[in-house]
């Protein structure tokens, strides 16, 4: 699948798109979380195939969990550690496989949510877990599935249907450590 396939299909998700660079995680030149697209047929008509895609947090109403795989963290089993801990199920949701082997999770974000993004465990979540979230402004945003970083493209793992942000995560991100 192209990656204007690929941006298209999420669109039509409800998910809102902007291109990033080739190959790359940042977006390009005039390139703004605010110009997000969330129609497929426009996506197809201007989208430059080969272009990675940007899925806008605010723009389509997600909270993401980027669940790294690294030599620092594993942050997928702190998560399944801190549901496990809680009595909670582990939350069945749309989820891509990212390059480095980490997980991106999307859930539809609680209303009024104004949950911003964090990296380097600065969230209650725990180490490895970084997050994209609608914030006050802009928003965060996730590498989409059909994006190629490094020769290895970002793969839907999941197919299932967007979750709301389960309470027990949502509480964590509300108490921010500054």
């Amino acid at each position: 699948m192209t990656t204007a396939a690929a941006a298209a299909d999420l669109a039509a998700r409800g998910l809102a798109v902007f291109p990033l660079l080739p190959g790359g995680r940042k977006p390009g030149a005039g390139a703004r979380l605010s110009r997000c697209l969330t129609d497929p047929v426009r996506v197809r008509e201007v989208w430059r195939d080969g272009d990675n895609i940007g899925v806008g947090c605010r723009a389509s109403g997600i909270v993401g969990l980027d669940l790294d795989l690294d030599d620092e963290a594993d942050g997928q089993a702190v998560l399944v550690s801190l549901a496990a801990r809680l009595g909670e199920p582990w939350p069945d949701t749309l989820t891509v496989r990212t390059p480095s082997g980490g997980r991106h999770l999307y859930f539809a974000a609680p209303d009024g949510c104004t949950i911003g993004s964090f990296s380097g465990g600065r969230t209650l979540l725990g180490p490895g877990i970084d997050v994209r979230g609608p914030g006050r402004r802009c928003g965060g945003y996730l590498i989409g599935p059909g994006s190629v970083v490094g020769g290895t493209p970002y793969v839907i793992e999941r197919d299932a249907p967007l979750r709301p942000l389960p309470g027990w995560i949502s509480d964590r991100l509300t108490e921010v450590k500054v």
